[in-house]
């Protein structure tokens, strides 16, 4: 009799064990919340969104440098060109991170900075700049942590095609082998995307982000793309032989029918599908779910799938990266004069492809300011649903956090209750999720600094640090000191922390002012 394993596509059995409870499950005689030993606390960025020095030292074009000079597409005509100025900063940002304890630091590199065409030659000078950083990180006692890609293309590759292109998941490849090789000798833990959702479907049917296309095809194409290029460099990675944890993240969330109608339901599916399922499927069990293809067939026949793709997008994984920031509630659309239900609608716009006439509706709930309902239940819900619906894997969520109004006070501080709140929430719902026996492992808030929200510009703050965007001056808000707190105990406080009040609910909302960060 075999003693082999019966391994599962997408997984790396060796390491799924689930996350032990402590003895005393509510963890301190005071009765806070204890996490497991070893459960990481961390906090994320990306670069175009705090790196600036768009121009130095050898670095070239994004798909984000290009799309943020087109007038009207981001607040405010707002670009990343200094953003925080964390490339010349870095040192400094790492002694903030020190201050608060944290365990990792989630950052991203920017593929532009180290292949300035996308492909063949490396510049030196870029990839110094990450040596530089993970050396700090490791001085600080903290443990770095790699995206490969978060959004920022080269514009070069865009030029040839972007993510629709099949190309560009092999030159993809060849960009994580090489950074994998300088970097993998230090840097234990490397993901392949951040959010290939808003990546594809921002980027390629609502046009919201870069590269600020409009074609519901493209973005279908890409979504394989992405999922191949993750599959291709995992397989890259792996074959240097170095000893590193080897996942993705994907930008997941709770999905709700808003009555319990059955088009609303249908809405409900619609939307799970192209939000979780789409990408969930075939990176943890090698296959596209069928309703979701049959959902967007009068979009994409998906003759750009070959043989073998799916075996090489569910390769094992050392871990998955969850990021949650909301719950979607949905309606379907009125029926036509037929009684039947186009769910495409009459001029099918957003990133909702092959459903874009459904509805995103808030329930008055309160919110954050980017308008995203704060549900710290749908994240127990989420993360529960991932290790019992599929095979099991190590999870991590790899951003979580809340933008709001901050403002500086007079006495020089920044109260941001409204934000320790949120983090106080999300974490509680993570240890329910624990307890409930789910392999969580670690936690990064989004975002370690106030910086460049993508389409929102400077307009949106996620920090844990106020950044004064005119001197660059770093200020502590009072969620970094709760958030240290935390982190230090290892611990939640007994009593949650609930604000008197609510902030008012918008209205309504198209999905693609509801995405990640």
């Amino acid at each position: 009799m075999s003693t082999e394993p019966n391994l599962q596509p997408g997984v790396q059995h060796n390491d799924a064990r689930p996350v032990e409870a402590t003895a005393d499950p509510a963890g301190l005689e005071n009765g806070g919340r204890r996490f497991p030993e070893g459960f990481l606390f961390g906090a994320a960025t990306a670069a175009y969104q705090i790196e600036g020095a768009t121009t130095a030292d050898g670095r070239t074009p994004s798909i984000w440098d290009t799309f943020s000079e087109r007038p009207g597409a981001v607040k405010e005509g707002h670009t990343g060109h200094v953003a925080v100025d964390h490339y010349h900063r870095y040192r400094e940002d790492v002694a903030l991170m020190r201050t608060i304890g944290l365990n990792a630091y989630r950052f991203s590199v920017s593929w532009s900075r180290v292949q300035p065409a996308g492909s063949g030659p490396v510049n030196p000078a870029g990839l110094d700049f990450y040596r530089r950083l993970v050396d700090e990180l490791l001085a600080a006692g903290i443990e770095p942590w790699i995206t490969l890609y978060h959004w920022d293309l080269p514009q070069p590759l865009e030029d040839a095609g972007g993510w629709p292109a099949r190309d560009t998941a092999y030159r993809f490849a060849e960009y994580a082998e090489i950074v994998h090789n300088a970097l993998g000798d230090r840097v234990k833990y490397f993901t392949t995307l951040n959010e290939p959702w808003c990546s594809a479907f921002l980027g390629y049917a609502s046009g919201e982000h870069a590269p600020g296309r409009r074609e519901p095809e493209a973005a279908v194409r890409a979504v394989h793309h992405l999922l191949l290029a993750h599959g291709l460099a995992v397989d890259a990675m792996r074959a240097q032989g170095k000893d590193t944890q080897l996942g993705i993240t994907l930008n997941l969330y709770a999905v709700s029918p808003a009555t319990d109608s059955p088009e609303d339901a249908e809405a409900a599916r619609r939307i799970d599908g192209l939000s979780n399922r789409l990408f969930l499927d075939p990176v943890l069990r090698g296959q596209y779910p069928e309703d979701v293809l049959a959902d967007l067939s009068p979009v994409s026949d998906f003759t750009h799938v070959r043989d073998g793709d799916l075996a090489i997008i569910s390769r094992p994984l050392s871990m998955l990266g969850i990021n949650y920031y909301s719950r979607h509630v949905v309606s379907a659309p009125p029926p036509g004069p037929h009684g039947r239900i186009d769910w495409r609608g009459s001029d099918p716009r957003g990133a909702s492809v092959g459903s874009e006439a459904i509805r995103f509706v808030y329930r008055g709930v309160p919110v954050t300011a980017m308008e995203w309902e704060i549900d710290a239940p749908g994240l127990t819900e989420v993360l529960k649903r991932v290790a019992s619906e599929y095979p099991s894997v190590p999870l991590y969520i790899t951003e979580n956090g809340a933008a709001f109004d901050d403002v500086v006070g007079p006495d020089g501080t920044v109260n941001d209750i409204e934000r320790c709140a949120y983090l106080d929430a999300h974490l509680r719902a993570c240890h329910d999720a624990i307890l409930a026996g789910v392999p969580l492992r670690g936690y990064f808030a989004w975002s370690l600094l106030d910086n460049f929200e993508w389409a929102w510009g400077y307009t949106r703050r996620f920090g844990l640090f106020y950044v004064d965007y005119r001197d660059q001056r770093r200020i502590p808000k009072a969620s970094a000191r709760w958030y240290s707190s935390v982190i230090a105990q290892r611990a939640l406080p007994p009593e949650p922390l609930v604000l008197n009040g609510a902030s008012p609910s918008p209205g309504s909302a198209p999905p693609e002012q509801r995405a990640g960060s």
